[in-house]
């Protein structure tokens, strides 16, 4: 069977990412077109026959994608693209099947696809209001200071909080790191579990910035992260069943 996909996306470089993702992750995928605005895909919605699924990403050059809907009727399942957590409640008033963050995280997107897969004519919004809700009750960004400037740190970019030398470090995925004046035991409680994981009493890990795990002495686990710790990262003993459990969610 083959699937009928339509990707509206202003960034370039995020479409053709999307593009290759499709294309990958789920067979006999047509890519119908790239549209990058409101404008362009009302107009392509009127004059072409309706496509299988959407991708779509809520904040365009032009408006909001929510925009389209005052123009065309569409029926067919929609995934929204969107790097605020905050749009993304709205996006299941007009036929939203998943959502993905920006920048997309592999396992979402998958978990999207399937859901795609098993898409019925009718998908089950409370469990996904549910969902995106939660993010809501969480931390989405930090704001930190360097030299004379404040910079605006999301959590989507962070790779760990470490405590070193007497200071909790907020180290992001680009390696960049900042001192912050919360303690680790605090921000663990403000951090959406799904995605970070505190493996020891200094130390808590983006679950996208682990690239390696591995047996380590006392029946603990040693974790090496993207970009590199400047210091071991050990899972403690009693610490290690949670963390396969977070793992393999």
């Amino acid at each position: 069977m083959q699937h009928h996909i339509l990707i509206i996306e202003d960034e370039i470089p995020a479409a053709n990412h999307l593009k290759s993702l499709i294309e990958k992750y789920l067979a006999q995928a047509d890519i119908l077109e790239i549209l990058d605005s409101v404008e362009g895909a009302v107009s392509w919605l009127q004059t072409h026959p309706k496509p299988d699924l959407i991708f779509m990403d809520i904040q365009l050059a032009d408006g909001q994608s929510f925009d389209i809907f005052t123009q065309v009727n569409i029926q067919c399942p929609i995934i929204f693209i969107t790097a605020y957590d905050e749009y993304a409640i709205h996006a299941f008033d007009v036929n939203g099947l998943d959502y993905l963050l920006k920048p997309i995280n592999l396992e979402r997107f998958q978990m999207a696809i399937d859901k795609y897969r098993r898409h019925t004519q009718t998908p089950n919004y409370n469990e996904i209001l549910q969902e995106i809700r939660s993010f809501s009750d969480y931390k989405s960004r930090f704001l930190v200071k360097q030299g004379d400037q404040f910079i605006v740190i999301p959590v989507a970019q962070i790779a760990s909080f470490q405590f070193l030398e007497g200071y909790t470090h907020l180290m992001t995925k680009t390696n960049r790191q900042f001192i912050i004046d919360d303690s680790i035991e605090k921000i663990n409680r403000q951090l959406n579990p799904r995605f970070f994981f505190q493996v020891n009493r200094k130390t808590i890990v983006h679950i996208d910035s682990i690239s390696k795990i591995s047996s380590w002495f006392n029946s603990r686990l040693k974790v090496e992260t993207t970009p590199k710790s400047p210091n071991d990262i050990i899972v403690s003993r009693e610490r290690v069943k949670d963390f396969k459990a977070f793992l393999n969610r």
